[in-house]
Order: structure tokens, then C-alpha cells, then sequence
């Protein structure tokens, strides 16, 4: 089985900072794209950011040059570094990742718990 666990979430003043982990682990052989959600009261769930695991990147145009997504292959960890925050950036964060449990396994996409960021105005 699979885990994650995200971390890093809290309460900040707009303009301010925040950097989520996601850290996976179980059974791992390899993990392919992993991925930064989130969901505010009363909407959808949204992408953030993606990552491949040769770190190629993509953004949601509402976080892009304040949001950057990376990751440590080595420790099968994901990070989400947020900056200059808005309160239209208060949400559940949710960290996604795709894992092959075995070499030649399909990869099954995980899912984390979540983490609340609430900006202040």
C-alpha cells in the first residue's frame, strides 16, 4: 500500500508565504507525475501545479509566478512553495501523486488527506 502525507499548511497574512510537503511512501518502485489540488468551500476541486519525474512543470495561470512545484526523487517527496498569497489561495491543498508499485506495474494515482491554507486580507 501506498501513503501520503501532506504538511506545511497554516494561517497567513496576504503577501506572505507558505511551503507544503507531501511526502510518499509504501510500496514504491517509481513515481510518475505528482501534483499539488485544492478545493475551497462551495468549489470544485482544482490543479495547482504538476510536476513529471524528469521536472517538467505546469501551473494553474491563477498561481503561476508565485507557485512553484518540486520534488525530491530520492526521498519520494513533493513540495509546493507558495508565495505572495492571496485570500483567493485559502483552500484544502491536496497532494496527487501516480505510482508504479512494481517495475512493470500500470501506475496508480494517490491520493494525500489534505492540508488547510487560509490566507488573511
Amino acid at each position: 500500500q501506498v501513503q501520503l502525507v501532506e504538511s506545511g499548511g497554516g494561517l497567513v497574512q496576504a503577501g506572505g508565504s507558505l511551503r507544503l510537503s507531501c511526502a510518499v511512501s509504501g510500496s514504491i518502485f517509481s513515481i510518475n507525475v505528482m501534483a499539488w489540488y485544492r478545493q475551497a468551500p462551495g468549489k470544485q476541486r482544482e490543479l495547482v501545479a504538476t510536476i513529471t519525474s524528469s521536472g517538467s512543470t505546469n501551473y494553474a495561470d491563477s498561481v503561476k509566478g508565485r507557485f512553484t512545484i518540486s520534488r525530491d526523487n530520492a526521498k519520494y517527496t513533493g513540495y509546493l512553495q507558495m508565495n505572495n498569497l492571496k485570500p483567493e489561495d485559502t483552500a484544502v491543498y491536496y497532494c496527487n501523486a501516480e505510482v508504479h508499485t512494481r517495475r512493470f506495474s500500470e501506475s496508480i494515482s494517490y491520493w494525500g488527506q489534505g492540508t488547510q491554507v487560509t490566507v488573511s486580507s
